[in-house]
C-alpha cells in the first residue's frame, strides 16, 4: 500500500516536503538506540543484507551481497559525536571481487586522519568533519543526509575533498502501516545523483534507482513502487536536461573547414564543408568555405576533424549513462542486458526525442537459475521459459539474445536454433563448464568479453566460471603460449564460422590492474574532473593479491590479453570495441588499448564506427560521414589517426542533427569539461 502526500502530480523536484522535513528536523542528531535490517534486491530477488545497530554514540554495520557470484562483504564500526559526525570509523572485509578492505578514519585532538585503499591523509580540524568512506556500505548515505539536513543550505564540504548537496524530493506513506518516509537527492559523491528515503527518525529506509536497490526488511514489495517513482523522476530530470542541452536547428546546418575521418580508407581527408538537412547529411562540398549565411546555420570547424559517431558494443545503458555517452561522441550502443522495462521506456523516449540518448540496439539477456545467476533480463527456471524469452525478445524488436554464465550447457543448441528461427542473433558469455569452441560451433555470432574466450585456454576441466574465477584466472595468461594448438584451433573455428569478439579490454584492465592508491593510465586524463566518490572508487584494488607474485602475474596476464587482441586482428576476426561500463570515457580507453596492441589508430576507429555499424546491419545509415546517412558525428581539434587519444577532446556532437556541446553537458552534471565548446552561428531567419 502506498500513499503520497503530494497534491500536484506534476510536482517539481525542488518542491519541499514540509511535514516530514519538519518532523525529521525535530529529531536529535544522534537518535535513540535502534537496530534494523535492510535487504538488497536485484530483479525482485534478495541478493544481500545490511544490518545495523546503534547503541548510544556507537553504530555497528554488517553488509553482505552475493549477486552474480560476487559482492562486497564488510563490517563497520562508527563512533559519532553529538552532531552525528563520525569521530572514528573502521571498515573491514572484502570488496566486489574479493580484494581486502581495511579502511579507518579518526578525529582526535583537532586532527582528522584516514587510510583507505584509495588514499590516506591528515588534516587539521577544530571539530570532526564529514568523512566520505571509500569501501563502506550504503548505511553511510543516511549518515550524510542527516548531517546535510542540519546545515542551512543543505551543503557540506567533505573529506578527503569535494562538496555534498541534498535536495528534498517527495514524501510517501509506504506499506500496510502507511510508514511516512521522505525522499532525497544526494549529489556530489558519484557521477549520478543518489536517491534515498529516510523515515521520521532520520534512519535509512531505502536507497534506490530505476531498478533494484536497498529497502528495509518487511517492505520489500515497496521497492517496486520506489523504482517506479525513480523512473518517473529520472524521466522528468532528464527531459529538463535534454531541453537545456540540445540544439535543434530548423535550417540546414553547414560545417565549414572540417576534415572527415573516412573509416573505409582509415584516414583523414582534406578540408571540406558538410551540409546537414533534416538530420541527414545532404552534401559534402570540396570547397571548405561553401555555404550561405543567409539561409544556413554555420559552424566553423576551424580545420578540425569530423569523426563518425562511435559505437559502444557492450553497454548496459540507463538515462544517466546516455548523457555521458553522447558527451563522449558515442551515438550508438549495443545494450548487452538490462532491466527490460527500463530499457523499453528508454528506447521509446529516444525515438520520441524526449531524452538525450544514443541509438540503442538491444540484446536480450537470458540466464538460467543457479546460486550464481545474474539478475538481469530473464532468469529462466526451465528450457521452455528460456525459449519463450527468445520469442518475447523477437516480438519486442531485439537484435539478438545474450546468454550468461549459468546457462545450462544442454540449453545452448535449442536456444540458438530458436533464435535463428525468430531471426535473432546470438551472443554472450561462455556458459560454465562449456568450452568456447563449443559455442562457436553451435552458432554464436560473437563472444562477450575476451576473457570468456581465453578462459577456454586457461582453465582446468570442472572449474566454475560462475564465480570470480572468470576474472582471477586471467593471471594464468602470463604463461599462455599463443602458438598452443588449443589457441590456434579456437581462432581457426572463429574464422570458419565468422564469429566476432566483443573485447571489453578496458574493463579487464580496470579489474586486473587497479591498485590501491594508484590511478591507472586510462583514468589519468579525466579522473581529476570527477566527484570525489568516483575518484576514490577508481583508486582501489579489485582482485585479491594473496601471493607475492600475484601483482606481476595480473600485469603479465593483461599484456597477454593485448597479444590476443593483436592475434585475432591479424587473423581477420571481427573485433567489437566495447566497455561494459557507462561513462563514455572508457570507450576512449578501449580504443587506446587497441592501439597499444599494435592496431593502427585509423583501423581502430574504423572498427568503432563503420565496422560496428556493419556488424549490426546499420551501415547503410550509420558508421561513416556520407550523403544520405544520419548526421551522427563529433568534432575534434586534432586528428585521432595521428593520436588516438584526441578522441577525448570533443567540442561538438551531432546525433541525427541534434547538436550537443560536451562542455555544457559536463557542467550540467557537475564535471569539469575536457575541451571548450563551439559557437553556432544562426542566420536571422533561423531559430534554434
Amino acid at each position: 500500500m502506498t500513499r503520497s502526500r503530494r497534491q500536484n502530480p506534476n510536482f517539481s523536484r525542488r518542491t519541499t516536503a514540509c511535514l516530514c522535513l519538519v518532523l525529521l528536523a525535530l529529531q536529535p542528531v544522534t537518535a535513540a538506540d535502534a537496530a534494523e535490517r535492510l535487504v538488497v534486491l536485484s530483479n525482485d530477488e534478495v541478493v544481500g543484507t545490511l544490518d545495523w545497530e546503534r547503541q548510544g554514540d556507537e553504530v555497528k554495520v554488517t553488509y553482505r551481497v552475493d549477486n552474480n557470484g560476487r559482492g562486497p562483504k564488510v563490517d563497520e564500526h562508527i563512533v559519532l559525536d553529538d552532531q552525528g559526525f563520525p569521530r572514528s570509523w573502521t571498515i573491514r572485509g572484502s570488496s566486489l571481487f574479493g580484494a581486502t578492505v581495511d579502511e579507518s578514519y579518526r578525529w582526535q585532538a583537532g586532527e582528522a586522519s584516514w587510510r583507505s585503499q584509495a588514499d590516506q591523509g591528515t588534516v587539521a580540524a577544530d571539530r570532526p568533519p564529514m568523512y566520505v568512506d571509500a569501501d563502506g556500505s550504503p548505511w553511510s548515505l543516511g549518515l550524510y543526509a542527516r548531517a546535510l539536513l542540519a546545515t542551512p543550505e543543505r551543503q557540506l564540504d567533505v573529506l578527503p575533498s569535494g562538496r555534498m548537496h541534498l535536495n528534498t524530493l517527495d514524501t510517501l506513506e509506504l506499506g500496510d502501516d502507511a510508514l511516512p518516509v521522505t525522499l532525497y537527492e544526494l549529489t556530489g559523491l558519484q557521477l549520478e545523483p543518489q536517491v534515498i528515503a529516510l523515515d521520521e527518525q532520520g534512519d535509512l529506509f531505502a536507497s534506490f534507482g530505476e531498478r533494484g536497490g536497498l529497502v528495509r526488511t518487511g517492505y520489500e514489495q515497496e521497492l517496486a513502487t520506489l523504482n517506479a517513482w525513480a523512473r518517473a523522476w529520472e524521466g522528468r530530470r532528464h527531459r529538463e536536461l535534454q531541453a537545456s542541452l540540445v540544439h535543434r536547428i530548423t535550417a540546414p546546418t553547414r560545417y565549414r573547414q572540417v576534415r572527415i575521418f573516412d573509416p573505409v580508407s582509415a584516414s583523414t581527408g582534406a578540408p571540406v564543408s558538410v551540409l546537414v538537412r533534416n538530420g541527414r547529411i545532404a552534401a559534402i562540398d570540396a570547397d571548405p568555405g561553401a555555404g550561405d549565411e543567409a539561409t544556413e546555420a554555420i559552424i566553423d570547424g576551424e580545420g578540425g576533424v569530423l569523426v563518425p559517431g562511435l559505437y559502444d558494443m557492450h553497454s548496459h545503458i540507463d538515462r544517466d549513462s546516455a548523457l555521458f555517452y553522447l558527451a563522449a561522441g558515442v551515438t550508438s550502443v549495443r545494450d548487452m542486458g538490462n532491466d527490460n522495462a527500463v530499457l523499453a521506456g528508454l528506447r521509446e523516449a529516444s525515438k520520441q526525442g524526449e531524452l538525450a540518448v544514443p541509438r540503442i540496439t538491444p540484446a536480450g539477456m537470458i540466464e538460467a537459475r543457479s546460486p550464481y545467476s545474474v539478475r538481469l533480463g530473464v532468469v529462466a527456471e526451465s528450457l521452455d521459459q528460456a525459449l519463450e524469452a527468445v520469442r518475447w525478445y523477437a516480438a519486442n524488436g531485439y537484435h539478438e539474445i545474450k546468454t550468461y554464465n549459468s546457462m545450462k550447457p544442454e540449453w545452448v543448441t535449442p536456444l540458438v536454433a530458436e533464435a535463428r528461427a525468430q531471426g535473432l542473433g546470438v551472443t554472450g558469455h561462455v556458459p560454465a563448464f562449456v568450452h568456447p569452441d563449443d559455442i562457436i560451433e553451435a552458432g554464436y555470432d560473437s563472444i562477450a568479453h575476451i576473457n570468456q574466450l581465453m578462459l577456454g585456454w586457461l582453465l582446468e576441466e570442472g572449474e566454475d566460471t560462475r564465480t570470480p574465477l572468470r576474472l582471477t584466472a586471467m593471471k594464468r595468461g602470463a604463461d599462455l603460449d599463443l602458438d598452443n594448438p588449443r589457441v590456434l584451433h579456437s581462432v581457426a573455428l572463429m574464422q570458419e564460422h565468422g564469429t566476432a569478439q566483443d573485447t571489453t579490454a578496458v574493463i579487464l584492465e580496470r579489474l586486473m590492474l587497479s591498485r590501491a592508491g594508484e590511478i591507472q593510465p586510462g583514468d589519468r586524463p579525466y579522473l581529476s574532473h570527477m566527484p570525489i566518490g568516483y575518484q576514490r572508487y577508481r583508486s582501489r584494488t579489485f582482485v585479491p593479491l594473496k601471493d607475492p607474485g600475484d601483482d606481476a602475474a595480473y600485469r603479465a596476464g593483461f599484456d597477454r590479453i593485448l597479444d590476443v587482441i593483436a592475434l585475432l586482428h591479424e587473423s581477420g576476426i571481427t573485433l567489437l570495441p566495447g566497455t561494459d561500463d557507462g561513462t563514455g570515457f572508457t570507450l576512449h580507453r578501449e580504443l587506446e588499448l587497441y592501439v597499444a596492441a599494435g592496431i593502427p589508430a585509423g583501423e581502430t576507429l574504423a572498427m568503432a564506427t563503420l565496422g560496428a555499424a556493419g556488424y549490426l546491419d546499420q551501415a547503410s545509415d550509420l558508421g561513416s560521414i556520407a550523403p544520405g546517412k544520419h548526421a551522427d558525428f563529433f568534432l575534434l581539434d586534432r586528428d585521432p589517426v595521428e593520436d588516438i587519444s584526441a578522441v577525448r577532446e570533443i567540442r561538438l556532437v551531432s546525433r541525427g542533427g541534434d547538436l550537443y556541446v560536451p562542455e555544457a553537458i559536463y557542467r550540467a552534471l557537475g564535471i569539469a569539461p575536457f575541451a571548450p565548446g563551439i559557437d553556432i552561428a544562426l542566420p536571422e531567419t533561423v531559430t534554434p
